[in-house]
């Protein structure tokens, strides 16, 4: 694993702050939750995939790069960012993506413009064919003189997870007692830093159908870090929220997203935050997660995805009723 320091990327630590409503419609009790804010972690629109690249950014700087590339799918939160982080640090950024062009100008897909991103369109291929087209765009580039760094899907590694393993020692000193980190699960990086410093009972991630196997992704991840033996099947794991998809809008989500904006006026999105607060409000459902206990919300941000979401979009729209006087 790479011994370099990371490079200063977001702003930290972030706020938490009490959601003492949006508790109540849960069925839990007013001092019960808490929603710690890695949405304003300030680089390009924030969020939680800051803290992973200011490891992986920083180790490429360090060896030399001056492009990075990364993967994605098209409206990915960490491509966006990728992008961002490229900005600000002077390297030239290649996203590759799943699909074709033209299908959005919306969303992260916009802010990838914005911050000079290139982006080489990968077709509608599998994981490995993403890889693939990766490994292909690092090699032209390298033709041309440039030094390319390969960013893994997500950002999600064992260096990046320590980034969330400080997030984690925030956390401790942030909400004393704290019993359980609520997160969305996706590549699985960011639940992978808080088993690392929580342990693995105490977070709870809520799978968005990003991988076919997320725990065995956050036991890799977390292992390096941890003297604890990190198991898949030791982990706390929902994946009763992905429903016909990671880009498909469920009902639960639909719920949730209204749910947080009406008790504590949070914007979330339907890909990951939204699952993951319908993975919380299930949890409480079925006794996994009680009253009395003190319960951390992990908002990772993401909200441009919202905007490139036009379901959600749609949905959002709809709940603004005429006004009679």
């Amino acid at each position: 694993m790479s011994q370099h320091p990371p490079v200063p990327l977001g702003t930290f630590p972030t706020p938490v702050e009490p959601a003492p409503r949006l508790a109540a419609a849960l069925g839990l009790g007013p001092d019960d939750l808490w929603v710690k804010r890695d949405d304003l972690t300030g680089l390009g629109g924030g969020g939680n995939k800051v803290r992973k690249l200011e490891w992986t950014v920083g180790a490429a700087v360090a060896e030399g790069a001056d492009t990075v590339v990364t993967t994605g799918a098209p409206q990915s939160n960490h491509a966006r960012l990728t992008a961002a982080a490229g900005a600000r640090l002077g390297l030239d950024v290649v996203l590759v993506l799943r699909g074709s062009p033209g299908g959005s100008h919306s969303g992260n897909l916009a802010l990838d413009g914005l911050f000079g991103a290139r982006i080489a369109w990968a077709g509608e291929v599998d994981r490995a064919g993403l890889d693939a087209a990766a490994g292909e765009v690092c090699a032209r580039l390298r033709a041309t003189g440039a030094r390319p760094a390969l960013i893994p899907f997500g950002g999600s590694s064992a260096l990046s997870a320590r980034g969330y393993a400080d997030c984690g020692a925030e956390l401790r000193e942030q909400v004393p007692r704290l019993r359980t980190v609520v997160v969305a699960l996706g590549s699985g990086g960011t639940m992978a830093g808080l088993v690392a410093a929580l342990g693995s009972d105490s977070v709870l991630g809520v799978d968005v159908g990003a991988l076919a196997e997320p725990a065995a992704a956050v036991a890799e991840f977390a292992a390096p870090l941890t003297d604890e033996e990190v198991a898949p099947e030791g982990l706390r794991v929902r994946r009763d929220q992905v429903g016909a998809g990671y880009a498909a809008l469920t009902g639960p989500v639909t719920e949730a997203l209204r749910l947080a904006a009406r008790t504590e006026g949070l914007v979330l999105e339907p890909t990951y935050t939204g699952r993951a607060l319908a993975g919380l409000r299930a949890a409480v459902r079925d006794g996994d997660i009680r009253p009395g206990e003190k319960t951390v919300f992990l908002h990772t941000g993401g909200l441009p995805g919202l905007f490139g979401h036009p379901a959600a979009v749609t949905f959002a729209e709809e709940g603004a009723a005429s006004f009679d006087a």
